[in-house]
């Protein structure tokens, strides 16, 4: 737990972002270590500068770290370190996802499917109905959705899951001392009890607007595919699909009339090829492969063919999840691409995986 401290203190310290802390804790061999390191030392760090070090070195963000540390303890709520097992599996191959995560609920974080529902705050009666269909159609899938908690199909996508028994994870833009917009606080009540929140900031961060967008790049890292369903041109559903996009994540929007400023966002991502068309969680099924990984399920496994170790490893790191991409593969196995990009096309070859899209593979 003191490790805890020193991770939450090294978030709390001005200019220091994700990368800049990997960087500090790589170096330095732990969070506790770049406290107790001198300024000659840290000075030696790529990117870390005089006003940097002053601000390590003067050590007022460990009092504010525990009582940090003291709310989350007395509240439940858990403290995910990246290196953490428990930390997401997902976000962990990006180097912008957050060193630290706040955590309260009872939702796995490394379910074997996510799905991410985005759109307007504002929807169409017609965007409600598809929201609300698509969570009961794809109940049977066995997803974990994801939202922001936002105004709109966020919040309808949200309630809808409480309704159909679905796991759903809120992802905010601020502390979880408080919830914003306020209207929604009886709803994340019950999502801590059938899913849970999750936050990068302390527990006193107010909603600031500059927290949102942040927030979005880990609602798109989190997820296995994104949906949009309804969405203007510009806005938080746009960015977030474009953040899905660069993850290697698989994007689906709905489509709608011309010049309805409501579907406008959609239509100009399947247009661009940014997002596959849907009608239906059919169709997402489908994209994803998911009827084929059901029915692996009911199949008996291959037992007589031959595999070398490096190649047992990899059908064991799959057999444990879903689905996994290459860069986490190659993370976990501690192999390089070139090489694990021979190694999996020599286990296609031997009909015992499949490719998906995103660059992801499944244990037939």
């Amino acid at each position: 737990m003191e490790e805890k401290l020193y991770q939450i203190a090294l978030t709390l310290i001005p200019q220091v972002g994700p990368i800049t802390a990997r960087n500090l804790i790589s170096y330095c061999g732990g969070a506790r270590a770049v406290f107790e390191n001198r300024k000659k030392a840290l000075l030696k760090i790529p990117g870390i500068g005089e006003q940097m070090c002053e601000y390590i070195l003067n050590k007022q963000v460990l009092a504010v770290a525990e009582k940090e540390l003291q709310y989350v303890q007395e509240n439940g709520i858990s403290v995910l370190s990246y290196l953490d097992a428990d930390y997401p599996s997902r976000l962990k191959p990006f180097p912008d996802s957050p060193s630290l995560l706040y955590y309260k609920g009872k939702a796995s974080l490394n379910a074997q499917r996510h799905i991410a529902i985005v759109g307007t705050r504002k929807p169409t009666p017609q965007g409600i109905r598809l929201c609300e269909d698509l969570v009961a159609d794809l109940k049977p899938y066995g997803v974990t959705i994801i939202s922001g908690l936002a105004y709109g199909i966020d919040v309808t996508a949200h309630k809808n899951c409480l309704v159909e028994g679905i796991p759903t994870i809120g992802v905010l833009g601020h502390g979880l001392k408080e919830i914003y917009p306020p209207q929604h606080k009886k709803v994340a009540m019950e999502m801590i009890e059938k899913g849970g929140l999750l936050t990068e900031y302390p527990s006193d961060m107010r909603p600031d607007r500059e927290h949102f967008p942040m927030r979005n790049r880990i609602v798109a890292a989190l997820c296995d595919a994104l949906v949009v369903v309804e969405t203007q041109r510009k806005g938080g559903s746009m960015i977030t699909a474009d953040l899905a996009n660069t993850y290697n994540k698989d994007v689906f929007a709905y489509p709608g009339r011309i010049k309805d400023k409501t579907s406008e966002g959609c239509n100009l991502l399947i247009k661009s090829h940014k997002a596959a068309l849907i009608e239906s969680a059919s169709d997402l099924s489908y994209i994803m492969r998911w009827d084929l990984l059901d029915a692996k399920r009911k199949v008996q496994q291959q037992l007589f063919i031959e595999l070398d170790e490096r190649e047992k490893l990899i059908v064991a790191l799959l057999e444990k999840e879903e689905s996994a991409s290459i860069d986490q593969l190659t993370s976990k196995a501690n192999i390089s691409g070139s090489v694990m990009a021979a190694i999996l096309l020599e286990l296609e070859f031997k009909g015992v995986i499949k490719p998906l899209p995103g660059n992801r593979y499944v244990r037939i």
